[in-house]
């Protein structure tokens, strides 16, 4: 019975889906016939789920090293990744490499820089040609955002780069549009971002968060960096409220997360996003249309009338 437990949460987890099971009846074929191979070398009279999850083990062991030579590269210092602290236009977005048979999630910094000038939001990857149309969608949607919400009454006067470092092969999908807003608003307005919450989502021009996918994969790759960077019991990652029902994740997560060791943020709105990541109100606009002094969003747009200003000026 063990055994078939393990079997119905492994079933569940390729459909991506807590109330749905897959049908590759080969793939959980292959479960059960290499799980009675260890069944078999162990002596034991009947399969159980120590003999699944060593099945499961051994196969992500004979896939994962391009995970292993990530994670050798972030403990050395070659790729430049925090886990704590905070920083400012800075944020671990997460990734995910589909090797066709095997899939696997790793987190990414996100930078942003921001200046005055004309140029609006520049895709770093979309000018060296690392990036694809759906990513490109979503860095336009960024600036979208940034217009619709704070450049109501003036012109959004900006110079902004939005990047993702150290990485050298072609980005696509707009689950990081999410990750990019925060990282520029934290750029624009100098508050500082928390360096121990990895992000994903992408999101509307109205701000609202959207589901995306492989959470579970982006959610165990964090996990894994953390776990060995070391665990601060602080640490976690932001996902869309709606990707709650995708979540099928390993024992060691779940047990993580129990121990209050790893967090699982569900969110709905941009505004919500970056109150966890600043600790800082986000503010919402009062009946005289002005966000409260000292929110994050009212030093978003303090900082983008003052560029705008001075966009004019040079101008001029």
């Amino acid at each position: 019975p063990s055994a078939g437990a393990a079997l119905l949460e492994y079933a569940a987890r390729v459909s991506e889906f807590r109330n749905k099971l897959s049908t590759r009846f080969s793939l959980l074929a292959d479960i059960i016939r290499e799980a009675d191979h260890w069944a078999r070398r162990e002596k034991v009279p009947a399969i159980g789920r120590a003999q699944v999850r060593k099945t499961l083990k051994t196969r992500e062991f004979l896939y994962n090293l391009p995970e292993e030579k990530i994670d050798e590269q972030i403990l050395q210092g070659e790729i430049l990744m925090r886990v704590d602290g905070t920083a400012t236009g800075r944020i671990n977005g997460l990734a995910v490499m589909d090797r066709g048979f095997y899939a696997f999630g790793r987190p990414t910094v996100i930078s942003a820089q921001a200046a005055p000038g004309s140029e609006g939001v520049v895709n770093v990857e979309r000018e060296s040609g690392l990036s694809g149309e759906i990513h490109d969608k979503g860095t336009f949607i960024v600036a979208s955002y940034l217009q619709s919400t704070f450049a109501r009454e003036f012109p959004l006067s900006i110079h902004a780069s939005i990047c993702f470092e150290q990485s050298y092969t072609e980005v696509d999908g707009d689950s990081a549009s999410s990750a990019e807003i925060y990282a520029l608003m934290s750029s624009i307005s100098g508050i500082p971002l928390r360096q121990d919450i990895a992000v994903t989502g992408s999101v509307s021009q109205m701000g609202q968060i959207q589901p995306v996918g492989g959470v579970v994969e982006k959610i165990e790759g964090f996990f894994a960096v953390c776990r060995k960077v070391g665990l601060t019991g602080n640490q976690g990652v932001m996902i869309p409220h709606q990707n709650i029902i995708n979540l099928i994740l390993s024992d060691e997560v779940q047990q993580a997360i129990s121990a209050g060791q790893f967090h699982i943020w569900a969110i709905r709105t941009i505004d919500e996003g970056i109150e966890i990541l600043t600790g800082v109100e986000a503010g919402q606009r009062n009946a005289k249309g002005l966000f409260p002094v000292g929110s994050v969003n009212f030093q978003v747009e303090k900082r983008l009338r003052e560029m705008a200003k001075a966009t004019k000026a040079f101008d001029n």
